[in-house]
């Protein structure tokens, strides 16, 4: 069988070390060099002519982890390797995904002609803001589901007072997937901007008097939306709120927002790195699911599989 090579970019090193520890197989040897400028300059230290390579790095800011991703799929594609696949835990630019207003980018098509011309073969990648960004690529997208990691976790829970709930219009079909999974009902939180990372008005659609209720998100950025609701949902006679999200962004007050506001726990994944520490916030890890995905790619075998509804 083809040889398999696990690299690391240096933002995702902390995740990329336990993807390798369960996939059982070591991070290869890669050297990031900068110019005294602050110019990179990736050096692969081991030959990956003709190998299966995955590098892994989520695209979290600042852009030079992007930049970084590109240099090295370019370097790997340069020393002959066999097939590229980038593993993006996190993939920055996704809310960017259509023109919202006049004169401004689509940053996610972007992202995915850059990855493509350095010469990625396939993308793994895991809860995109929206589903449709996979049509942006002309290669395989592998989109893990977060709900792999939730779905066992929740089980062990008791859930016979639960309601599941969407923080925004957009993520109903998320939170859908939890209520029917578990039979449980499903309320939804209205929202309007006024403009970026601002809520001006919630509204709260469904009874939540009485019930333990757990919001369903994939990002939580400086936290104004998942706090508006939790605090609302307590308003309307909730018991108590919880939230799921797989990426914790967590920039600007997100941990004062966190802090002050009546969620009572914030569970999220791996695939950031947190900033700061929190005693609402637990982190469940990615790493097992991302070695499974691995090594289903590498044997040729169903990625879907290993999900709960695969």
């Amino acid at each position: 069988m083809v040889e398999v090579k696990l690299f690391s970019g240096t933002s995702s090193r902390y995740l990329a070390e336990k993807i390798a520890d369960y996939y059982g197989h070591p991070l290869a040897d890669v050297t990031m060099k900068k110019f005294s400028d602050g110019e990179m300059q990736p050096v692969i230290n081991e030959s990956v002519r003709g190998a299966y390579v995955f590098f892994i790095q989520s695209t979290f800011t600042p852009a030079e982890n992007l930049m970084e991703l590109l240099l090295m799929i370019d370097a790997a594609k340069r020393a002959s390797a066999g097939y590229i696949t980038a593993v993006i835990p996190y993939f920055g630019y996704a809310r960017q995904d259509r023109k919202d207003k006049p004169r401004v980018p689509i940053s996610a098509k972007l992202i995915a002609n850059l990855l493509q011309a350095a010469g990625a073969n396939r993308i793994m990648t895991m809860d995109l803001h929206a589903d449709q960004i996979q049509g942006f690529f002309d290669i395989p997208v592998d989109h893990l589901k977060s709900e792999a990691i939730y779905i066992p976790y929740l089980q062990e829970l008791d859930l016979s007072n639960v309601i599941f709930a969407s923080p925004d219009v957009g993520g109903v079909k998320r939170a859908r997937t939890y209520a029917k999974h578990f039979g449980r009902e499903l309320v939804i939180c209205d929202k309007y901007r006024k403009k970026a990372n601002e809520v001006s008005e919630m509204t709260v659609i469904g009874d939540v008097k009485g019930a333990d209720v757990i919001l369903v998100d994939d990002m939580v950025d400086t936290a104004g939306t998942l706090c508006r609701a939790a605090n609302i949902i307590i308003e309307k006679g909730a018991k108590s709120v919880k939230a799921l999200c797989t990426h914790a962004v967590l920039s600007g007050k997100a941990y004062d927002n966190l802090a002050s506001s009546k969620l009572e726990e914030l569970i999220t994944c791996d695939t950031i790195p947190p900033k700061s520490s929190s005693p609402k916030i637990k982190s469940l890890s990615t790493a097992k699911l991302f070695a499974r995905a691995i090594r289903n790619t590498h044997e040729h075998r169903s990625i879907s599989a290993l999900f709960v509804d695969g």
